[in-house]
C-alpha cells in the first residue's frame, strides 16, 4: 500500500450507505486505485483550485459524478472527509466551506484538543 485512508467523522459513510451497489463499487474502486497507485491520474484525485490543501476524489457512474474531498496528512495518510453528488459544473460553496471546517476540526482533535 502507498497510501493509508482514512475517514473523519461519518459524512463520507453517511453519504457512501446511501448510494446504490453499482456507484458504491465504483468508489470502492476509485478509493483503490488512491491507495496502490503511485501517480493517481487526475481523473480520480484532483487539487482543488480554491484551496491550499483540499483535494477532490472524482467518480463518475454513468451520469452520476461524485465528489469527495480529501487531504493529505503526513504525505501518505489521505483523509476523507465528505461526500455529495455533484449536479452542476461549479462545485457547491457549502460543501467547500463543510470540508474546509472539517479538515480543520481533524487537526485540532489531531493535536489533542476538541
Amino acid at each position: 500500500m502507498i497510501r493509508e485512508i482514512i475517514f473523519y467523522d461519518n459524512y463520507f459513510k453517511d453519504f457512501f450507505d446511501k448510494q446504490s451497489e453499482r456507484i458504491k463499487a465504483k468508489i470502492d474502486y476509485v478509493l483503490y486505485l488512491i491507495a496502490e497507485v503511485e501517480r493517481v491520474p487526475e481523473k480520480f484525485l484532483k487539487h482543488m483550485e480554491d484551496s491550499d490543501s483540499l483535494y477532490e476524489i472524482r467518480v463518475k457512474v454513468s451520469g452520476n459524478i461524485i465528489r469527495i474531498f480529501c487531504f493529505f496528512d503526513e504525505g501518505k495518510l489521505i483523509v476523507v472527509l465528505n461526500a455529495f453528488q455533484k449536479k452542476s459544473k461549479k462545485t457547491p460553496k457549502k460543501e467547500i466551506d463543510l470540508a474546509e471546517k472539517l479538515r480543520k476540526e481533524y487537526f485540532k482533535e489531531k493535536k489533542g484538543g476538541k
